[in-house]
């Protein structure tokens, strides 16, 4: 893949590092080619120090990071956002960091994979900021985002696209897919849009009228 993937007009997205299952450096250096903000979240500090990035901020509690690290923040010239708040999971806490930061998008890596409760409201937290900031969750097999109501976007042949409704999403129309919705619902558990596929190079549209979508392009 290249980086022409995860390129936004005007702004370029700012890059989270959660505490999930890394991604692969190629991936990453990818994601840091255009010299984002780069936001850690605690838990992958030393993760992250043990790889040389560049990090602009680390945000989170602390209560669980090995001493040491503080001063290799300072000497980098790292700010440190203490965040104890335990209303909100790390990763809601850093994206209303960005908000606040004034960035009006964000890519999060590491964000999935490892501990399944993390990664299922990793998940489920993109909805909650629609409208507030645009948001992508990446990882070597998926990029995964919350859909807006009218959605349009060129595909190749035979893409892999996953709808997944976030509890539940209804007045669903689709065109330019294996498996068309019309007017359908999907609902969580239960019938969900998992493993389509592009039926033919060219633009898909989707629509749909009550509840969310996570839309997941799939290339494994």
């Amino acid at each position: 893949m290249s980086s022409h993937h995860f390129v936004r007009d005007g702004q370029e997205p700012a890059l989270i590092i959660a505490n999930g299952e890394a991604c692969s450096m190629e991936l990453l250096g990818q994601l840091l080619e255009w010299n984002p903000y780069v936001l850690v979240l605690d838990g992958a500090i030393e993760r992250v120090i043990d790889l040389n990035i560049r990090v602009d901020a680390v945000l989170g509690d602390f209560d669980s990071v090995a001493p040491g690290w503080q001063e290799h923040a300072a000497l980098q010239g790292v700010r440190i956002v203490h965040a104890p708040k335990q209303d909100m999971t790390d990763l809601q806490k850093g994206i209303e960091f960005l908000i606040a930061e004034g960035q009006a998008a964000a890519h999060v890596v590491w964000a999935t994979g490892r501990r399944s409760d993390h990664h299922f409201n990793n998940l489920a937290t993109l909805p909650a900021f629609t409208g507030r900031i645009e948001l992508a969750i990446i990882d070597g097999h998926s990029r995964i985002y919350n859909l807006p109501r009218s959605f349009k976007k060129w595909y190749p042949k035979g893409t892999v696209i996953s709808l997944i409704p976030v509890m539940e999403a209804g007045g669903i129309h689709t065109s330019n897919l294996e498996y068309a919705l019309q007017n359908e619902s999907l609902h969580f558990p239960g019938r969900s849009g998992s493993s389509n596929r592009v039926a033919a190079d060219g633009f898909v549209e989707i629509s749909y009228e009550s509840g969310h979508l996570l839309m997941m392009e799939c290339w494994d």
